[in-house]
């Protein structure tokens, strides 16, 4: 089963108010296992970067300006996407702003019924905990010191490890490995079998030459133990 996690930067919180998205970061999972197929890409947003969202992921105006407006890559994200489903933290908010452009430039929104929301996937697992990104991977011991600021394609990957550990974790390689086990064995049960040649069974008993040189050995024992009276 193939599937995409993706995490999306934008200018603020509502793409309705004018906010646009600013970059995109995406993980191509199979089976749940990182194929190692990303695509990750910066868009110039056409407006400023109000200073709250600079805080966040520290993408400037300047920096955006170089880069193509999202109409110009669609295409070549869509490819990317296909028709998996998408997995993604608090998937409304991305979800949102990835419709948004598709629709200014023209192209057919993704639909909601592809969206899985590890959100709410933790929410099942952990009621009443807290259910950021950060502190899930606390949790969860994903290793995210490398984390200064929020950027798309390094929290997909975080994302991709917290989704693994939501969805299974470690029990997923343990259910392949018992697979691979169960295959073995039966590979073993349909081999031929190993034929050996029947051996006459061994006689273990003295013979009466034997019997007679142990006599003679005896006989020349200075008094023996157990000839003796107890």
């Amino acid at each position: 089963m193939r599937e995409i996690i993706f995490d999306t930067e934008t200018t603020g919180f509502d793409p309705a108010s004018g906010d646009r998205m600013v970059e995109i970061g995406c993980i191509e999972l199979v089976n749940r296992v990182p194929t190692g197929r990303t695509f990750h890409a910066y868009y110039h947003p056409e407006r400023d970067m109000p200073a709250a969202a600079f805080a966040v992921h520290g993408l400037s105006a300047d920096f955006l300006a170089k880069h193509p407006v999202f109409a110009a890559g669609a295409l070549e994200l869509l490819d990317f996407l296909e028709d998996s489903p998408l997995v993604a933290h608090n998937a409304r908010f991305d979800f949102g702003f990835l419709n948004h452009e598709l629709t200014l430039c023209g192209h057919p929104e993704v639909g909601m019924h592809r969206m899985i929301d590890t959100v709410a996937i933790a929410r099942q697992l952990h009621p009443g905990a807290k259910h950021s990104l950060d502190a899930l991977c606390t949790r969860y011991g994903i290793d995210r010191s490398h984390r200064i600021k929020h950027g798309a394609l390094l929290d997909a990957e975080l994302l991709a490890q917290l989704y693994i550990e939501l969805t299974g974790g470690r029990q997923i390689g343990l259910g392949l490995a018992q697979e691979e086990a169960k295959e073995i064995v039966r590979v073993e049960l349909t081999e031929s079998p190993v034929v050996r040649p029947v051996r006459p069974a061994r006689v273990f008993m003295a013979s009466a030459q034997e019997l007679e040189r142990h006599a003679a050995f005896v006989a020349t024992l200075d008094r023996p133990l157990w000839l003796e009276e107890a």
